[in-house]
């Protein structure tokens, strides 16, 4: 019976410990830069346990020094219910479940949104197990509570992969295109995001005409997408 009960209490301290913590990060990062993501260090060891030169580049810059084209083609290529959803997007999610049970052999149709990817990127790891994804959930249900869209947004663009070894639209920007995230053109913004699914396969440097195709149907697609 003792043990039992020190059990129990110990799971209910887990338990507390953990929404304290994960609360208190939400409620921080709402406010505070992300230089580093679990992500970043991921692929810094990668890159050292292959013997590949260490190579990271990321800058931090708010959303108002982002070119105004920027969210609209993340949105356009990868979640154009943004504004209206609340970290989850069920409508998407149903017709992905539904072209994956009818199209078995062709690659599976994922339906995550900018919020649940931005929470995967700045609180969790790359994987695809049953824990990860509840994490996922509940970081999502936590920034959608607690960060404005606006914020969401911003982290996003700031902490996603967009090259080898590249992460946020100011570095791949700086990198690919020689200026700054403010001045990409809408053009631009639709190739960085058109290598988002991949960004290590698919580059905005050297665009297959793969890429440029998924480019030209970005760019069609912003014309119904607004960020406001």
């Amino acid at each position: 019976m003792i043990v039992l009960k020190f059990i129990k209490k110990t799971i209910q301290w887990i338990v507390v410990a953990f929404l304290a913590s994960t609360i208190l990060s939400v409620v921080v990062l709402r406010f505070v830069p992300v230089y580093f993501t679990p992500l970043m260090f991921i692929r810094c060891y990668q890159q050292l346990n292959e013997g590949r030169e260490l190579k990271l580049s990321h800058h931090w810059i708010p959303l108002s020094r982002m070119s105004e084209h920027m969210p609209v083609a993340v949105m356009a290529s990868e979640d154009a219910r943004f504004m209206q959803h609340h970290g989850f997007d069920f409508k998407a999610i149903e017709n992905a479940a539904r072209r994956n049970i009818t199209q078995k052999n062709k690659n599976k149709l994922g339906a995550s949104t900018i919020s649940q990817q931005m929470a995967k990127n700045v609180f969790l790891w790359p994987g695809r197990s049953w824990l990860r994804k509840g994490l996922e959930a509940y970081f999502t249900m936590l920034i959608e509570l607690m960060w404005p869209k606006q914020r969401i947004m911003e982290v996003y663009l700031n902490v996603i992969e967009t090259g080898e070894g590249i992460y946020g639209v100011e570095a791949v920007a700086q990198q690919h295109f020689n200026k700054p995230a403010e001045q990409l053109s809408a053009a631009q913004c639709a190739l960085i995001a058109a290598t988002l699914p991949n960004p290590r396969r698919y580059s905005s440097l050297n665009p297959s005409p793969y890429m440029k195709k998924r480019q030209q149907r970005i760019l069609h697609e912003m014309k119904f997408v607004s960020f406001k």
